[in-house]
C-alpha cells in the first residue's frame, strides 16, 4: 500500500506510472457514480481530471494531509466536483440569462474551499458522542423519524426532532469553534 502523500507527490511531478496506477484503481468507481447520477462516460473523465488537478494544485499550494485513505478522499473530491456541476446545469437550463464563464482558476479554488469544508465538518462530527453520531447520519440519509424511534427506541418522534436539534446544535458549536472556520465562510 502507497503512503497518500507518495500519490499527491506523483500528482505533482507527473508520474505516470503512479497516476496510471490511480487511474486504474479508482475510475471505474467515479465512472459508475456519475453515470447513476445523469452523466455519462465523457463526463466522467472530466471530473476525475478536475479532481486529479484539483488535488495536484492544492498539494502545490499546501502540503495537506490526507486522513482518509486516498481512494476515499478522491472519491469524495469527484462527487462533490460532480454534483457542482448537476448545480451548474440546472441554472444553465432554467436561467435564460448570459451567464460569464467561469475562470478555471476560480473554479478550482472554489472546488478546494469546499473540500476544506468537508473535511471540517467531518472532523467536526467524529468529536461528538457515538449517539450524536448515528442520530446525525442517519438524519442527513434523510432517515424517517419513525424509523428513529423505532432504531434507537425512543418515546416518540418529537424525542428524535429533539435529540437532532441538540446533536446539530452541538456539530454546529464545534465547526464555529475550529480556527479555520473563518477562513472557510463564503468568499
Amino acid at each position: 500500500m502507497i503512503d497518500n502523500s507518495l500519490y499527491l507527490k506523483a500528482l505533482l511531478n507527473n508520474d505516470s506510472k503512479i497516476i496510471k496506477h490511480i487511474y486504474n484503481d479508482n475510475f471505474f468507481k467515479v465512472r459508475a457514480f456519475v453515470v447513476k447520477n445523469k452523466g455519462q462516460q465523457q463526463d466522467a473523465e472530466d471530473i476525475f481530471q478536475k479532481a486529479l488537478l484539483q488535488l495536484a494544485v492544492r498539494y502545490k499550494k499546501e502540503k495537506f494531509i490526507i486522513k482518509t485513505s486516498f481512494e476515499a478522499y478522491l472519491f469524495t473530491v469527484c462527487k462533490n466536483l460532480w454534483r457542482r456541476e448537476l448545480n451548474k446545469s440546472k441554472i444553465k437550463v432554467t436561467n435564460n440569462e448570459f451567464i460569464e464563464p467561469k475562470d478555471e482558476n476560480e473554479d478550482i479554488a472554489l472546488a478546494v474551499l469546499e473540500q476544506k469544508r468537508w473535511e471540517l465538518f467531518t472532523e467536526c462530527l467524529e468529536l461528538i458522542s457515538e449517539n450524536c453520531k448515528q442520530i446525525l447520519k442517519l438524519f442527513f440519509a434523510k432517515t424517517s423519524y419513525a424509523k428513529m424511534v423505532e432504531l434507537f427506541g425512543y418515546n416518540s418522534e418529537t424525542v428524535v426532532r429533539q435529540r437532532v436539534f441538540k446533536c446539530k446544535t452541538k456539530l454546529k458549536e464545534l465547526v464555529k469553534k475550529d480556527k479555520r472556520f473563518a477562513a472557510l465562510i463564503e468568499l
